[in-house]
This record gives structure tokens, sequence and C-alpha cells, in this order.
């Protein structure tokens, strides 16, 4: 398992920095270009708008042909687009670059991430292997904002965006030997349900909700980020350490997760991050240096970087494995629709009141939410899978 493993890791490393490193660089790219913090709110948007509607067929498309179909399809769709920005630098076609890179992406996690749930054998495996892969997100934010930033400032925009879509196909090389897991069958006369079904769960729908909190969090960080930077006179090359700081951090807690994995209750991981998250969201605008931050961006990505591995654990507990896809399908849908959104109501609310406010709004929210997060308990025990 664990040479398999650490291949999935490194596929999903691949895939996702091109689409981390093109969500820093374009931004930056429109901003010197001098369009506005509600146009570049939009082409932020676009990252999650495909998956918004690709993620549900994504996770049943994952269910029926496993790993390697989906992932083939997302390397070859996110290095077309990263490739049109090199051909066509210009607002327009980032738009289009921006949708193609997200929506590969959200194929590939999906498939990723439902192929790591089966190597699982019980909740602590599941909780050390979710924590495991959620180092991969993490290093890829690390790696895609750094690398773009970097080679922006030494050899200009479009050499970044050559690198970036390069990188998929490396997704595809650590993924092409994988071997397949055999198909989880629904029990025999089952009737076949829909996707929404899965939210009649109330523990569930609360799993989700927290979920599209945490997932606005880090919208809000990725977004502020860039523009309080330029505002602030920043580089490229500092705007993506800052970004960058923030992923070590958050692969740096990951890390430590699968030895104490066992240790600790999902609900109370969660419940402690968004209290932490909601505490520092009003202290950034008080951060005026890249110094102070850079400190605020490290502490929070230990804050943000625990949540994912507790979340996706408790969501493969609570659904049956012949409906993980599905599951996971549903969950990046809410996410990325709050990715869409999100973004659109930063940039009018920062152009309106200011960006301090958009801070301490959705960390407020956040705050008197994190009692919620105690109450979460798995609905459905994962099943006892015999070793091979």
């Amino acid at each position: 398992m664990r040479v398999d493993l650490a291949r999935l890791i490194a596929s999903q490393i691949s895939v996702h920095a091109c689409m981390t490193g093109f969500r820093m660089a374009a931004p930056l790219m429109a901003l010197r270009e001098g369009h506005s913090a509600w146009s570049v709110g939009v082409l932020l948007a676009l990252f999650a708008l495909a998956p918004v509607f690709l993620a549900l067929p994504a996770g049943r498309f994952a269910d029926r042909h496993g790993l390697q179909r989906p992932v083939r399809l997302a390397v070859t769709v996110a290095s077309l687009g990263g490739l049109a920005a090199v051909a066509w630098p210009t607002f327009w076609v980032l738009c289009l670059s921006a949708t193609t890179c997200g929506a590969a992406s959200g194929l590939a996690m999906i498939a990723l991430q439902r192929h790591v749930g089966r190597l699982a054998h019980d909740a602590t495996e599941l909780r050390q292997v979710f924590s495991w892969m959620a180092v991969g997100p993490s290093i890829s934010n690390f790696l895609g904002p750094v690398l773009a930033g970097f080679v922006i400032d030494h050899a200009g925009f479009r050499w970044a965006y050559l690198v970036l879509a390069l990188l998929p196909w490396l997704a595809w090389w650590w993924v092409r030997r994988t071997q397949e897991l055999p198909r989880e069958s629904a029990p025999e006369g089952a009737r076949k349900r829909s996707s929404w079904d899965l939210l009649r769960q109330p523990d569930f729908r609360r799993l989700m909700a927290l979920n599209w909190m945490l997932s606005s969090c880090w919208d809000v960080h990725t977004f502020l980020v860039p523009v309080l930077g330029y505002e602030r006179g920043l580089s490229a090359t500092a705007i993506g350490a800052i970004l960058g700081g923030f992923a070590l951090a958050a692969t740096a807690i990951r890390v430590l997760m699968p030895w104490i994995a066992a240790r600790l209750r999902e609900s109370a991981v969660i419940a402690a991050a968004m209290f932490a998250t909601a505490t520092l969201f009003a202290l950034y605008p008080f951060a005026h240096a890249a110094w102070a931050m850079a400190t605020l961006s490290v502490l929070l990505g230990f804050a943000l970087g625990s949540v994912q591995p507790m979340i996706m654990s408790m969501l493969h507990q609570m659904t049956p494995p012949h409906r993980h896809g599905e599951a996971l399908g549903l969950r990046a849908m809410a996410i990325n629709g709050s990715s869409v959104a999100m973004p659109l109501l930063f940039g009018s609310a920062g152009a309106a009141v200011g960006v301090a406010y958009v801070f301490w709004a959705v960390g407020g929210v956040v705050g008197m939410a994190s009692p919620m997060a105690w109450r979460l308990r798995p609905a459905v025990a994962p099943p006892e899978r015999s070793r091979p």
C-alpha cells in the first residue's frame, strides 16, 4: 500500500500544482494590466466553475472506471488549458485556462481520493492515509505559487505558463503503473438512489456545511493575499512566498497527523481549527509588512491544514463504499460552488468596504459555527476488508 500511496500523492501534486500556480499567476497578471479587483474575483471564480457542474458526473465516472482513465483525461485537459495561455496570454484566454485547469484538477482529485479511501481497512487507517494524501495539496500549494512567482520575476509570464502546463504530465507518469482495485457493487436488490439522498443524513449535512465554511476561509486567503500584496508593493516572489508559507505549514501539520491520528477525534480537530481560523482572520488586517503577513499565513496553514484529513475520514465512514465517488463529487460541488461565488462576493465587498471587513466577517461566521463541529459523529462504520 505504501508504494501505491506514494505514487498517488506524487500524481496529485503534479496536477494540482498546475492549477495553484495558474491561480497565483493569472490574477497577478490581470492586476498588472490594470484590471480591477472584481475582475480578479471573476478570474479566480472560474477555477472552480467547471467542477461545480462536473463534480457529481466525475464522481460517478470514477465509481465506474476507477483511477487511470479519469486521471488521463484530467492531464490532457489541464495541459491544453495551460498551453493556450502560453500562446495567447490575454485576460479572456486566462479565463479559459482557469476553467480548464480547475476542471482537470477537480476530476483528478476525486479519482485519486476515491482510490486512496479504498486502500484503508479501518477508521484509523482512513485518518492516516488521508493525512498522507493531504500532504499532496499542501506541497502543490507551495510548489505552484513559488515556482510561478520565481519564473515570472526571471523570465516572464509566458515561460511561467509553459512550465505549469507541463506539470500535469508528471501525474500520468506516476499513476500509469498503479493497479486498479475491483469495482464496488451496490448491495443486491438495492434501488438506485439520487446523490442528494446522501444529504438526508444530518451529520453528513453538517459535515458538508463545515467543509464549505473552511473552504471559504481558504478562498479568502488565496484571493486577498495577492490583492493585499499588490496594494502594499510586494513583489511576485514575496506574494508567492507568503502563500507558500501557508502551504508549508499545512504540509507540516499533515505530516504529523498519521502518527497521532489514532489519538484524535475528528470533530475535536475540526472545532479547534475553526476557532483558530476565526482568531487569525481577526488579526490579519493589522499585518502590513511581508513578515507579519507570512507569520499569520503560516499559523493559518497549521489550522486549516489539519482539517481535510479529518473531513475525508468522516465522509468515507458516513457513505457506502459503492457511493464514495458520489459523496466526493457532492463535496467537491459544494466547495467549488463556494469558490465560484465567494471570490465574486469578496471582490465586491473588498471594493466597497475594504478587505479588513471581509476577513472579520468570514472569521466571525466560522467562529460562531465552531461548536457545531463537536456534534459530528460517523453514522456508518467503514467496512472491514481482508488484507491481500
